[in-house]
């Protein structure tokens, strides 16, 4: 049943944490979900789901493919049990990839194979530049482009998370001197963000060159259900565009604040969140608390969204 007045959305990198999606894999039909995940990428990313340690989840090449396995398995429980068909797809950055999966556009242990890949190049190509990331909390967006516009060193806007949440990324020199512009201006917070490389930045174009290598190797279709590219901030169904817009998004700012609002503005007034965490949900909330919001984080929260979706 298609419902146009529904998005699906998908968590970025942060939202993981040790015991992520333990209760799906303990269901004997969504167990080949995990057995084939730890097959594809050659090791048992699993045991560090479930067990950790924490700090070996924290690493990009595994947060990125343990928070699609989630959100993908998730996704599925949902999908088995209701018959609801969204009228976008959407994900956070790496979230963009489980988008694609649930769009009909990519296979599900091709996207793995990818964002297992694309956390490595990340990180890859930042070694031997000085790097750092921080979040603006509390400043106009557009305050803080003109800051690292008339920065001396290389320093970009990453992520517009909410109208109220910016995260910059570059040259650790330059990023300093922006979060110090941003206090001065009034910010009401700005924090380090503790991260293993310069994200959605020109500092890490390399792994723009690697990564479109590795999506050659993939076979992407045309998207069934348009996805919102972070890139573009557009509904895609061509994969051409779709291709060159995963590239693009590694190098460039995250648009999500835009992403919400092209959804909202063409119908949309109902998301549901698949995978770890509620980052995505509350980003929705700040950018349009009007929404309504549910997530499908645990076996719990599936039965409740199910049951209230069933019952309507």
């Amino acid at each position: 049943m298609i419902k146009k007045n529904f998005a699906f959305v998908f968590p970025g990198q942060g939202a993981q944490y040790v015991g992520m999606a333990k209760e799906f894999y303990e269901l004997p039909e969504y167990k080949h979900f995990f057995e084939e995940a730890n097959e594809r990428i050659g090791y048992d990313l699993t045991d560090i789901m479930f067990e950790g340690p924490e700090d070996e989840l924290k690493k990009t090449h595994n947060t990125q493919p343990a928070i699609l396995l989630h959100s993908v398995v998730a996704y599925n429980y949902f999908k088995d049990h209701i018959d609801i068909v969204p009228a976008f797809t959407a994900g956070h950055s790496l979230g963009e990839f489980s988008a694609l999966v649930t769009s009909g556009s990519l296979d599900w242990l091709d996207a793995l194979y990818l964002v297992h890949k694309r956390g490595g190049f990340m990180i890859e190509a930042s070694r031997g530049v000085p790097f750092k990331m921080a979040a603006i909390l509390g400043l106009d967006a557009e305050i803080i482009i003109g800051f690292c516009e008339n920065s001396t060193g290389v320093v970009v806007a990453a992520n517009f998370n909410t109208p109220v949440q910016t995260v910059i990324s570059g040259e650790n020199k330059a990023v300093t001197e922006v979060m110090d512009k941003c206090i001065e201006a009034g910010a009401r917070r700005v924090v380090e963000l503790v991260v293993g490389g310069a994200f959605h930045s020109p500092l890490i174009h390399k792994s723009f060159e690697w990564l479109n290598e590795e999506m050659k190797k993939c076979n992407f279709s045309d998207a069934i259900i348009p996805v919102i590219s972070n890139y573009a901030a557009q509904p895609e169904k061509h994969k051409i565009e779709i291709i060159d817009n995963l590239a693009q998004q590694i190098i460039s700012p995250v648009q999500w604040v835009r992403s919400v609002e092209y959804m909202c503005e063409n119908g949309i007034d109902t998301f549901i969140e698949f995978g770890p965490g509620r980052v995505v949900s509350g980003m929705i909330k700040a950018i349009n608390k009007d929404t309504n919001r549910y997530t499908i984080n645990t076996l719990e929260d599936a039965e409740k969204v199910i049951t209230a979706f069933k019952n309507i």
